[in-house]
């Protein structure tokens, strides 16, 4: 049987998120996409806070994280994921509309594992969506206690 793939999709624009559910779903990419809609909503996620505490087992194979979303950025988001030493092997993707090199350069300072600015045209950004669920939710190997993975946890 073929474990579960969970997706955390975190961003505050409903066109995106609706286009980048139709890319994972038309690819068959993930089983599950949790969207959220900001940057304290995904650290309630992660932490099991509030309306996630009873979310199922397992984190996401990937992150797809926005940096500009009201309540906590997608730095500071990507900050405490990372400095967190249960959470910081979780991949996480910037996938913002920001081309500013400061915010590049401090997203892998930070820790992300890649950063790709959003396409503009519906196409290319269902296209750039499909192909990096692709790799992170097909091709990499996640770490222990994702729910894809097939490694014990220790």
């Amino acid at each position: 049987m073929e474990k579960l793939k969970r997706i955390l999709f975190v961003d505050d624009s409903a066109r995106d998120a609706e286009l980048a559910l139709e890319a994972l779903d038309e690819h068959n990419l993930a089983n599950e996409v949790v969207v959220l809609r900001d940057g304290s909503e995904a650290l309630d996620y992660l932490y099991r806070r509030g309306q996630f505490s009873s979310r199922a087992d397992g984190e996401p194979v990937v992150i797809l994280l926005d940096l500009k979303m009201p309540k906590v950025d997608g730095l500071e988001v990507l900050r405490q994921i990372k400095s967190d030493p249960d959470l910081r092997v979780i991949p996480v993707v910037v996938m913002t509309s920001s081309h500013e090199a400061a915010d590049l350069a401090l997203s892998y300072q930070l820790g992300a594992n890649a950063y790709v600015v959003k396409p503009v045209k519906f196409e290319e950004f269902v296209e750039a969506v499909k192909y990096v669920g692709a790799f992170w939710a097909l091709l990499n190997d996640p770490p222990p206690g994702s729910v894809r993975s097939n490694k014990p946890v220790r």
